[in-house]
């Protein structure tokens, strides 16, 4: 019931909803190929929403994105497993670069779907062999730069910020660092990119905090013991345990730590914007523009919202679908940022007289919201009016007209019939200037 109350307050999300289970369902067919199938199987396994996102690249480096996902999946599943002596570890983190290569090599541990990756990793091993040389060059390289990261952190908390900054590094700077040199080897993209490490890990940064700050009460209930990346630098000034948080007495502090640390995280959104303004490739553009704004939009929602201390906090699905088949190009990517951060400049300017972080996160975010409309003023007529393209209006138009199709078997007046699609058509229109 509720997700169909969701779909009647926002039925321009009904047709985006319909085409992502589309996608879903495609990034279930799998490849002929024994290794990738497996690769790209368990991709639906761990992440649905990456395997439907991943689509949208060009084959080759497509399957390169997938294995390198997973190579990374697999090591960071060795890092969580609290139940893995430190002793044997450590050792593993730090030579996983090696393991890629080793066609034999497998291990037990993980939970769910990820036992079973790491119990037949020798079909990823396998797919990762059979890559360009290009390719497995700048996987092998970031996994060891990362293994060696997470083993600097096993047994060490982050106290500072510049502690939190850096665990965020290994675990996503790095990964961004890595798609971006990938992007280049595909020649999709410049070789600019091999040299763009500081916006790439920004990027990483930014989704990597977003991701830490949603995730709180998920993290802290872990079993068989909590790993928490909240910087102490932080935290420590609201309470003496981070456990305190979720007791409702504390939801105050609660509140005014979770803000200050979304204020953290709004310092790297705008070298995001100009990441993505360098992307060329439309495939590229929209791989990368998703988990943005993903990021931008979980962070307003988390903002002052005690709710992160007692449940999940999350876009709608419909909204999230909406943006899977609306970022096209830069001037969409504008518009979504400057929406999300008008939303936290207004909550933010709502609290400057009782919390005193708000007044950053006000000028972060009013900061981002000029840099979009700077952004949207320089770009072609065709992107600074948000349009749907011909094949979305066609496919939301099919999609209605299919509704009323199927609905003659459920009306049994003629007038009925005639109200419903009338009724079918001015939600059509509506939906296709709802943008």
């Amino acid at each position: 019931m509720g997700k169909l109350r969701e779909v009647l307050e926002h039925p321009d999300e009904l047709v985006p909803l319909i085409q992502m289970a589309y996608l879903a369902k495609r990034a279930k067919v799998l490849p002929k190929d024994e290794s990738l199938a497996f690769c790209y199987d368990m991709l639906n396994r761990v992440s649905r929403s990456f395997a439907v996102v991943i689509q949208r690249l060009p084959p080759e480096l497509r399957d390169a994105v997938c294995v390198f996902y997973l190579v990374l999946r697999a090591l960071d599943t060795v890092e969580d497993d609290m139940a893995i002596a430190v002793s044997i570890k450590l050792p593993v983190l730090r030579t996983f670069h090696e393991k890629i290569y080793d066609r034999k090599w497998s291990m037990e541990c993980g939970q769910d779907a990820y036992v079973d990756l790491m119990k037949r990793y020798p079909m990823v091993t396998d797919a990762f062999l059979r890559l360009k040389p290009g390719y497995q060059k700048v996987i092998a390289d970031i996994t060891h730069r990362m293994g060696d990261g997470m083993a600097d952190f096993i047994e060490k908390e982050v106290l500072t910020v510049r502690d939190y900054d850096l665990y965020c590094h290994y675990v996503a700077g790095l990964v961004g660092i890595g798609l971006c040199q990938l992007f280049a080897s595909s020649q999709l993209e410049s070789k600019e990119f091999y040299e763009m490490e500081d916006l790439a890990n920004h990027m990483g940064l930014f989704l990597q905090k977003t991701n830490i700050i949603r995730d709180f009460l998920e993290d802290i209930d872990e079993e068989p013991a909590p790993r928490m990346f909240w910087p102490k630098e932080i935290w420590g000034k609201y309470a003496k345990k981070l456990e305190d948080f979720k007791a409702p007495e504390n939801a105050q502090p609660a509140v005014g730590c979770l803000n200050e640390l979304v204020a953290d995280a709004l310092q790297h959104a705008p070298y995001s914007l100009q990441y993505m303004a360098k992307l060329r490739n439309p495939d590229v553009f929209r791989f990368c523009a998703i988990p943005q704004v993903m990021a931008i939009g979980t962070l307003a929602l988390c903002y002052n919202n005690h709710r992160v201390f007692t449940g999940v906090v999350k876009m709608r699905r419909g909204e999230t679908a909406k943006y899977v088949q609306l970022l096209g190009n830069m001037g969409d990517l504008y518009r979504a940022f400057e929406l999300f951060s008008g939303r936290l400049a207004s909550q933010a300017a709502a609290l400057e007289q009782k919390d005193e972080h708000a007044q950053i996160t006000r000028e972060r975010a009013v900061y981002l919201q000029r840099l979009c409309q700077k952004g949207l003023d320089q770009l072609p007529p065709s992107q600074q009016i948000s349009r749907p393209s011909l094949i979305q209006t066609t496919a939301r138009g099919l999609a209605f007209a299919g509704f009323a199709y199927q609905a003659r078997g459920y009306v049994k007046e003629t007038w009925q019939l005639y109200m419903l699609c009338a009724m079918l058509l001015l939600l059509f229109v509506y939906t296709i200037y709802k943008r």
